[in-house]
């Protein structure tokens, strides 16, 4: 399993709507993806514009590969890029321990 963690900062002023957008485009468009195992959106208190968002994957091209070069991934842009402030920072993480 793939950790994607996609750090987004959107525009001043525009959380309500980017609450749906993104909650919309996840259980619209990338839950649709071959190898999506769900997702879980965080925003930040200190910082109302900064969005954790956090994917799990069944592998790490099931969204390098898969989503992002087919014909999902302008689908699910067209939803949530309007929002951003400035190009997400997306990085991938494996497990290594957790709490029971």
């Amino acid at each position: 399993m793939i950790l994607e963690v996609a750090d987004i900062r959107i525009a001043a002023g525009k959380q309500a709507e980017f609450d749906a957008a993104i909650k919309r485009g996840v259980e619209t468009v990338i839950a649709r993806a071959g190898g999506f195992r769900g997702y879980k959106v965080n925003r930040g208190v200190e910082s109302p514009e900064r969005y954790l968002l956090f994917i799990y994957w069944e592998t790490l091209e099931a969204h390098t590969v898969d989503f992002r070069q087919g014909p999902l991934f302008p689908e699910w842009r067209a939803i949530v890029g309007p929002f951003f402030a400035q190009p997400p920072v997306v990085e991938h993480f494996e497990l290594v321990s957790k709490s029971a």
